[in-house]
């Protein structure tokens, strides 16, 4: 028997119906497929996290939002359904805060925890602080000998390689972390506060910044140094920096007219003795008043930090 032979023009006519069909296939299976990368993009609410600015500090790249929900995009096990946008709901905002203040509050108490481990307990004038911010034992050594220089008088009973004078006091403390403060020596006219000056200057130590305990403090126009009745003595008066108080008060010694005694600077009211009748001082008088002038606080004379790095 002979195979039945399509009618004439019946092999055209499979052929264009099975092109057809391949079209009709394609879409058919691309519509269970998600195209990912025309799927528009996912926007993500922010969770609503607001911090209490009282007690932890200000992020200022963090963004608080309203409470609501958080959209998260899942991946789901090939061969099953395309991915699916899910909504979990977020915790009330107040319930955030407290987590937000749980942790913040555990990660100072760690870190207070840990610098007390390094630092060990407070120093005896009570500023914890002091002993975080002055780390190195070269600043500690310069502290530690600044303090036992307090109430001397005569610097000469100590050394008679050193003035006894404010720069002859800073020498002092300094020598005891092994910086002799003058060994580069001195200009033509100059006094020995504006030669360790210029030698900061040199090593790129001066500041103006927060100070640290250990840290060098310059003022200028204590005294009539040339004697012409005017203010223009440059740098006259030098101290260590013992320690800086919560207010930003910094506690110096210093050598002056009573011998080796401690002062107080505070910049951010340089202008003020105190801030009321019987308030704490914030800035001691180191200048006093004589020939028709005031006196002048140390707030106002003030001239510049410098470190001990590199001195």
């Amino acid at each position: 028997m002979q195979p039945q032979l399509p009618p004439p023009g019946g092999t055209l006519l499979l052929r264009l119906r099975l092109l057809a069909a391949i079209p009709l296939c394609a879409l058919v299976g691309c519509a269970t497929v998600k195209s990912r990368a025309a799927e528009p993009p996912v926007a993500m609410a922010p969770a609503a996290a607001v911090m209490d600015s009282a007690s932890t500090p200000a992020n200022p790249h963090a963004e608080a939002g309203q409470a609501g929900v958080v959209t998260v995009e899942t991946e789901e096990p090939s061969g099953s359904i395309p991915a699916m946008v899910r909504e979990a709901p977020v915790e009330p905002a107040a319930a955030q805060q407290d987590k937000v203040r749980l942790v913040t509050s555990g990660v100072i108490a760690a870190a207070l925890q840990a610098a007390s481990l390094v630092t060990g307990p407070a120093s005896t004038t009570g500023r914890f602080w002091d002993e975080l911010l002055s780390p190195t034992e070269q600043a500690r050594s310069i502290v530690q000998r600044s303090i036992q220089l307090v109430g001397e008088r005569n610097l000469g009973r100590v050394s008679r390689s050193v003035p006894n004078d404010c720069s002859g006091f800073v020498r002092l403390a300094y020598l005891a972390a092994g910086i002799d403060l003058v060994a580069h020596g001195f200009l033509a006219g100059e006094n020995a506060v504006s030669a360790i000056f210029r030698r900061a200057l040199d090593v790129g130590t001066v500041h103006h910044q927060a100070p640290r305990p250990g840290d060098l403090v310059f003022f200028r126009e204590t005294y009539d140094r040339n004697r012409d009745g005017r203010r223009n003595d440059g740098m006259t008066h030098i101290g260590v920096v013992e320690a800086v108080d919560a207010d930003g008060t910094v506690t110096f010694i210093h050598r002056g007219g009573k011998g080796v005694a401690r002062g107080r600077l505070n910049l951010a009211a340089p202008a003020k003795h105190q801030l009321a009748q019987g308030g704490p001082v914030l800035n001691d008088y180191i200048r006093p008043a004589a020939k028709g002038t005031r006196a002048y606080l140390a707030g106002e004379l003030f001239a510049a930090f410098a470190s001990p790095e590199g001195l």
